[in-house]
């Protein structure tokens, strides 16, 4: 009886170890990805493109000067943002200015491996810049995370920070123009950018959004006047077209998919009250105290 019961154990345990093989490397390339998927690229309007993960936005903004990308994703979403452009007949070679809307992970994870493959210059807030070129470790940050940033777990390749911007500074590529707006919250250098694209004969205005909400594990003293300023600039930005850095809050795949239907496919993307709504919520979020 014993001798049958060590030849189970034998069996149970040579199972559990032939599977650990088999399902770990799919498990850590899993946890890698951050749960992000690819996703179709698509024109939203005129120049502008998006080319992120299933709910990471990042953004293309074409012009014949050369091409801006806005916000590089984890690391290994850097990879499909490439391919993204690739697929929409554009190289990523082209790409001459990379900007981004925060420094943390899932926006500016995967500059460095954008930079590294289109050369482009990198620019940055002042208080971003820092955390960039550092690979994720900003002060901001409670000292486990940045514990953690610091030996790789949290952080990110570091990228090299060519340009630093000041609030209110225009980054030009030949025709393209985007305009800096630090709305600070999460992190000191959350950047919301703003800028006109053309679909036809009417110019519209964009407006990518930083996310400005109280996130656990970032704290500074300044950061709820920080807030309370960054609502005021958001609210004061005309905007016909509005983005994000997350894919959900702006609504990518519901307009995506409206889009394909539509008489004019730019016309469900063109969406002011949503962007009104979406600073009415994150208001209230602040004012109720969540922390996400």
């Amino acid at each position: 009886m014993r001798n049958l019961i060590k030849e189970l154990l034998v069996v149970v345990l040579g199972l559990a170890a032939a599977l650990a093989v088999v399902l770990f490397p799919k498990w850590k390339a899993a946890a890698e990805l951050h749960g992000q998927g690819l996703a179709e690229p698509f024109r939203i309007a005129g120049n502008l493109y998006f080319v992120g993960a299933s709910d990471l936005g990042s953004f293309l903004l074409t012009g014949p000067q050369g091409h801006v990308v806005l916000d590089g994703g984890y690391p290994t979403t850097a990879p499909m943002i490439m391919a993204s452009i690739a697929s929409l007949g554009f190289d990523i070679k082209d790409v001459k200015v990379l900007l981004n809307s925060d420094p943390r992970p899932e926006q500016a994870g995967g500059l460095a491996a954008l930079q590294q493959a289109s050369g482009a210059a990198l620019w940055a807030s002042e208080a971003s810049a820092d955390v960039i070129a550092g690979g994720g470790d900003d002060p901001v940050m409670a000292l486990p995370l940045r514990a953690l940033a610091r030996t790789g777990v949290f952080g990110y390749p570091p990228a090299r920070v060519d340009h630093r911007f000041k609030d209110g500074d225009t980054i030009r590529v030949g025709p393209i123009a985007l305009t800096a707006h630090i709305t600070p919250g999460t992190t000191r250098g959350c950047t919301s950018w703003s800028f006109p694209v053309r679909d036809g004969s009417r110019v519209l205005n964009v407006v990518s959004a930083c996310g400005f909400g109280m996130t656990l594990g970032f704290r500074y003293p300044e950061q709820r006047a920080d807030i309370e300023r960054s609502l005021r600039v958001l609210r004061s930005l005309p905007a016909d077209i509005w983005v994000t850095s997350h894919g959900r809050p702006w609504g990518r795949y519901r307009k995506f998919v409206a889009s394909k239907t539509a008489k004019n496919p730019v016309d469900p993307f063109i969406d002011p009250e949503g962007y009104r709504d979406y600073i009415d919520a994150a208001e209230a979020e602040f004012r109720q105290g969540v922390v996400h």
